[in-house]
């Protein structure tokens, strides 16, 4: 069985959960305590951080990485494109969200940047950045068209965490904001929240 080492606040492993759930399959999820890990933690991941996936003897860490070897092993439903070249094009996209989104919630994250410009300017990265793809949505259902993909299942921990984060979207991002709804109402996404993710959004 495959055994999921999630913080419970933790977006990136939240992305890992969303999806485990959305395949309806059977595995084990071990809450961390990210301010007070385990000592294996460090031995399953030299970064020491989470999500972590173990199935028999593959470790796997990095929440992209889980996800793609959840989504081949478990093809059904597929949520990487079967196409080579949008398979590619995806990829693209969610190294573009690692450098230019999730960087900067890797700062508001980080308890240890206390500097309210540093954090500031965090926020207006992550507002601008995705003010700038509220027109993909306004015809499209999901990141990629009509169907769910991992491109969604990667940003839903970041659209939930907004207010969280203190950063408000401009008017001009309605459409973003419709797209986040579509997410948060799927089965998958809600059983995969925690109570302390819960909490995060009125």
């Amino acid at each position: 069985m495959m055994v999921l080492y999630s913080g419970t606040t933790c977006p990136f492993s939240q992305r890992c959960r969303f999806v485990l759930f959305e395949k309806g399959m059977d595995f084990e999820i071990r809450d961390i305590d990210l301010y007070n890990k385990p000592e294996d933690i460090a031995v399953m991941n030299p970064y020491g951080q989470v999500p972590i996936l173990v199935e028999r003897d593959l470790v796997l860490y990095e929440s992209n990485i889980i996800n793609e070897y959840i989504d081949e092993r478990f093809p059904h439903p597929q949520l990487m494109p079967a196409d080579p070249i949008m398979r590619a094009r995806t990829r693209l996209f969610l190294y573009n969200f690692e450098k230019e989104l999730f960087v900067h919630v890797s700062t508001l994250e980080n308890r240890s940047i206390t500097d309210e410009k540093t954090r500031d300017a965090a926020r207006a990265n992550i507002r601008d950045r995705l003010a700038q793809l509220a027109p993909l949505l306004v015809k499209n259902k999901f990141m990629l068209g009509d169907e769910f993909s991992m491109l969604d299942v990667a940003v839903a921990p970041l659209l939930w965490r907004l207010a969280h984060y203190g950063i408000e979207l401009p008017k001009s991002a309605a459409p973003i904001q419709k797209y986040a709804e579509r997410l948060f109402s799927r089965p998958a996404y809600i059983e995969a929240l925690t109570p302390s993710e819960k909490v995060m959004r009125r």
